[in-house]
C-alpha cells in the first residue's frame, strides 16, 4: 500500500498547469474628436481551483473621478458571478474619456477571455526604462516642496535644490502558448499618461503607444498596468517650445519592454495565487489646519504686493533694457556723458520699478498655487464632513503568476512608497501598483503630506498621514504570502 501511495505522487506534477484567455473591447467615446483609441483588456488565469481575472482600463480611475462610477466594480463583480474567485481592474490613469456602456464591455471582454483557455508557459522578469519620466516634484531652498502641473507655475529657478526619484524599473509577465509564440505581455510602469493633450483628442496616451509596439512585434496582447505613479510625469510635461506627443514616449517604453522580453526563458513556475482584503484608513482630520494656514499666506502675499507706476507694456521694454544694458539701459552713452546724473537717477527708479513688478509677478504665481490647492482642501474637508466616518476602506490584492508578483492600491501612490516596499520585499519580481480596484485620490507619503509648500499631491488627499505606514505594512504582508 505504501509503494502505491509513493507511485501515485510521483505520478502527480510538481507544478499545477497554468490556463489563460485574453480578449480585448474597444471603450473609446467616439462622439468626440479621436486621436488613438482607448481599449479595455481582460486576462483571465485559471490553475486548479483558482481563477483570477485581471482588467486593464485605458481610463483615468475605477471611480471617484471620470465616467467609471463608484459602483462599477461591484457591478462587474455581481454579473461575474462565480466565474473568478477575484478581479483586479487597474486604470492607466491617462485621461480617455471611455463609453457610458463601459461596465458591460468589460464584462463581455472577461467572459470572452474566459472562453478561450490555452496552456500557457510563464516567465517573468524585469526592464528598465528612464528615459521618458521625470518626478514632478521639486525641493526648495525653504524647505518646502512644490510641483509642476499645467494648472500652475513653476517656480523661480534659483529656489530649486533638487527634484525626487523615479522609478524606471519596468515589471513584466509574460504569457507563451505551448508552441512558444506569445499569447500575453504584462507590463507595469510607474509614470502619468498626461502627454496627449485634450485637444489632440481623445487618447489612451503613451501606454496605448507602448501596448501598439509590443503586439505589433509578438503578436501578443499587451497589458498595461500603472505602477506608483503619482508624483511622476512624462518628461518634458512642461515645455512649451514644442507640442506635447505622448508616442515617442510610448515608442522608448514598448522597445524596451521588448529588448528586456528578449532575455526571457519560460520557468519552470505554474504558481496562481490571488488574494484581496480591506485596509482601513483613517481620514485625514487637519483640513481646517491647513485650510487656515494657507488663508494666512494668502493674506500676507497679498499685504506684500507693491504699487508700481507701471504695467506689463511699460515693464517688458524696461526690464530688457536693463537686461541688455545694465550700465546705461535710457539712452546712449553720449547722453550719460554730456549729463549722467538726470539719467542715472531715471535708471534707479526705472531698476526698482522693475523689481517691484518682478516681486509681484512672483507673489501672482504663489497665489495661483495656493488657490488651486486651497480648492481642492475645501472640495476634500466638505466631502470628509459627507461621508460621516473617520476611516476609509481601500482594497489592497495580491496577484502571483509565477514569479510574478503584484500588490494593489487604489490610491494615486508616489513614487517613494512604491520605492520602500519594493526595497523592503527584496524580490525583483516584486511589484506596487496604485490606480486600482478603486480610486481614493492621492496618497501622498507623511513628508509630502506635511509639507507646508502646498503640492497638488499633499491637498488632493483624504487620508490621514499614517496611511503610508499601514499601507506598506499590508503591502509587505501580501507580498510575503504570495511569495510562499
Amino acid at each position: 500500500m505504501k509503494h502505491l501511495l509513493a507511485l501515485l505522487l510521483l505520478s502527480l506534477p510538481l507544478h499545477a498547469e497554468i490556463l489563460a484567455g485574453i480578449a480585448k473591447v474597444d471603450i473609446t467615446d467616439r462622439t468626440v474628436p479621436v486621436n488613438d483609441p482607448c481599449f479595455a483588456k481582460a486576462l483571465v488565469l485559471k490553475s486548479g481551483e483558482t481563477t483570477a481575472v485581471l482588467v486593464t482600463v485605458d481610463a483615468v480611475a475605477i471611480g471617484g473621478i471620470g465616467r467609471i462610477g463608484n459602483g462599477f466594480l461591484a457591478n462587474v463583480r455581481q454579473e461575474l458571478g462565480d466565474l473568478a474567485d477575484e478581479v483586479i481592474i487597474n486604470a492607466s490613469h491617462c485621461h480617455g474619456i471611455v463609453r457610458t456602456d463601459l461596465q458591460q464591455l468589460v464584462v463581455q471582454a472577461i467572459k470572452e477571455a474566459a472562453k478561450n483557455f490555452v496552456p500557457v508557459k510563464v516567465s517573468a522578469g524585469t526592464g528598465s526604462e528612464s528615459r521618458i519620466s521625470e518626478n514632478r516634484r521639486m525641493f526648495l531652498k525653504d524647505g518646502t516642496q512644490t510641483d509642476m502641473r499645467r494648472a500652475y507655475s513653476m517656480p523661480r529657478d534659483e529656489d530649486v535644490v533638487s527634484t525626487g526619484p523615479i522609478d524606471p524599473q519596468i515589471g513584466l509577465l509574460r504569457l507563451d502558448r505551448a508552441d512558444g509564440t506569445p499569447l500575453a505581455v504584462v507590463y507595469q510602469f510607474a509614470c502619468h499618461p498626461i502627454m496627449n493633450p485634450p485637444s489632440k483628442g481623445n487618447s489612451a496616451d503613451y501606454p496605448g503607444f507602448a501596448s501598439k509596439v509590443i503586439e505589433e512585434a509578438t503578436g501578443a496582447m499587451a497589458f498595461f498596468v500603472q505602477g506608483c505613479g503619482g508624483d511622476i510625469n512624462p518628461v518634458h510635461y512642461k515645455e512649451v517650445s514644442r507640442p506635447a506627443d505622448a508616442e515617442p514616449l510610448g515608442t522608448m517604453l514598448g522597445a524596451s519592454v521588448l529588448a528586456a522580453l528578449r532575455r526571457f526563458e519560460p520557468q519552470n513556475d505554474a504558481t496562481l495565487k490571488i488574494s484581496r482584503e480591506v485596509l482601513q484608513l483613517p481620514r485625514a482630520a487637519d483640513f481646517e489646519k491647513r485650510i487656515a494656514s494657507i488663508e494666512t499666506e494668502q493674506k500676507a502675499l497679498v499685504a506684500a504686493l507693491k504699487p508700481t507706476n507701471i504695467n506689463f507694456k511699460t515693464f517688458l521694454p524696461l526690464l530688457m533694457q536693463h537686461k541688455i544694458f545694465p550700465d546705461m539701459p535710457s539712452h546712449y552713452a553720449q547722453g550719460y556723458l554730456d549729463n549722467a546724473k538726470p539719467l542715472q537717477q531715471l535708471d534707479a527708479d526705472n531698476k526698482a520699478l522693475v523689481e517691484a513688478y518682478l516681486s509681484n509677478l512672483a507673489i501672482m504665481e504663489k497665489l495661483t498655487r495656493l488657490n488651486a490647492n486651497l480648492a481642492l482642501l475645501k472640495k476634500h474637508l466638505a466631502d470628509t464632513k459627507a461621508a460621516n466616518s473617520a476611516t476609509l476602506d481601500s482594497e489592497v490584492c495580491g496577484l502571483r503568476v509565477g514569479a510574478f508578483k503584484l500588490v494593489t492600491f487604489p490610491g494615486e501612490v508616489t513614487v517613494q512608497v512604491g520605492l520602500n516596499i519594493k526595497k523592503a520585499a527584496a524580490d525583483a519580481n516584486a511589484h506596487v501598483s496604485g490606480y486600482t480596484n478603486g480610486y481614493i485620490w492621492y496618497t501622498a507619503t507623511e513628508q509630502q503630506r506635511r509639507n507646508t509648500g502646498y503640492a497638488q499631491e499633499d491637498c488632493d488627499v483624504v487620508v490621514a498621514p499614517e496611511w503610508q505606514k499601514l499601507f506598506e505594512t499590508k503591502a509587505a504582508e501580501v507580498l510575503r504570502q504570495l511569495a510562499r
